[in-house]
């Protein structure tokens, strides 16, 4: 399976510099449970990001987050969070065809003010489980960057921040496929506020759609990097496959990643097939992070 998408120089700084992990993402057409929690810690994952919806992972219900902080307690996984980005109704009637409606900076006060709430509400987990860090959207895919923008982000992340500290909660911003979440532009933004502890999440698929590349992306950001989102795609669409079936260069990528310190999670964010079965999207979980202990074994004989 994976054997014949990697190779042995590919991904050797991949499994030796990045911290194993994966997303709930991966299993979202489904409600979230804690065998599913099991599986993907059975497939080698040391982190597991929750992924917030309430079709699938439903963090209003409190019977929900207290038996997964039963889970998380009695495994000693370590778990961050990814921000909602479906407005309740629609992340109920959720399809693979429906777009992000949640959206931190929209125009109309009231969407900003909903979704602010959706996102503390989401944050409130963290009372029960133990979430190092939250990875939040600015803005929808193609919005622009204006006074407007800068303005509406500020905003949201002084109050999602001042929120999350209390909870222990680190707050990361990720690059999108928009105009506010460029390199230069996320800079911009925690230079401006003075966001000293708000980090990053690198999305390693959005950077390699972007017009200034990948590469660019992890250089200019590197300094802020507490969390990857790894997946693949062709270059044209956002399409979250595991890596190495699409055409990001992995061995230029490794070579970056050792610039980082090794307890950065390498979160593999892979969208969940429907053709595949539960089974099948495991096996390929495990295979991969199987090659980390192979090939760090290969490497500790060749030294």
């Amino acid at each position: 399976m994976l054997n014949e998408i990697f190779t042995l120089d590919s991904v050797v700084l991949f499994y030796l510099r990045m911290h194993p992990a994966i997303s709930t993402h991966v299993f979202l057409s489904q409600r979230l449970h804690p065998g599913l929690l099991e599986a993907l810690q059975r497939s080698g994952a040391r982190t597991i990001e929750l992924f917030a919806a309430r079709h699938h992972f439903d963090y209003a219900d409190r019977a929900v987050v207290r038996e997964f902080a039963t889970w998380f307690n009695d495994t000693g996984v370590a778990a961050t969070l990814h921000q909602p980005i479906y407005m309740r109704e629609h992340s109920e009637s959720w399809s693979r065809h429906v777009e992000p409606t949640l959206s931190l900076i929209a125009p109309e006060k009231t969407h900003r003010i909903e979704a602010m709430d959706e996102v503390k509400r989401a944050l409130e987990v963290a009372e029960q489980i133990s979430v190092s860090a939250i990875t939040l959207h600015l803005g929808l895919k193609d919005d622009a960057w204006d006074e407007r923008a800068i303005e509406n982000s500020l905003t949201a992340i002084e109050h999602i921040k001042a929120f999350a500290q209390p909870l222990g909660v680190k707050v990361l911003l990720e690059n999108l496929q928009n105009d506010v979440t460029t390199p230069e532009h996320l800079l911009q933004i925690l230079q401006i506020g003075h966001f000293d502890t708000v980090g990053i999440t690198l999305d390693v698929g959005h950077a390699n759609l972007s017009d200034s590349g990948l590469e660019h992306a992890f250089e200019l950001l590197r300094g802020r990097i507490h969390e990857l989102h790894v997946h693949d795609n062709n270059g044209l669409r956002d399409e979250h496959r595991w890596p190495g079936s699409g055409e990001i260069d992995w061995t230029k990528f490794m070579q970056l990643v050792s610039k980082l310190p090794a307890e950065v999670p390498g979160v593999l964010e892979i969208a969940y097939d429907h053709s595949d079965t539960a089974e099948a999207v495991i096996a390929k979980a495990t295979e991969t992070f199987s090659n980390q202990l192979r090939i760090d074994d290969s490497i500790q004989e060749s030294v």
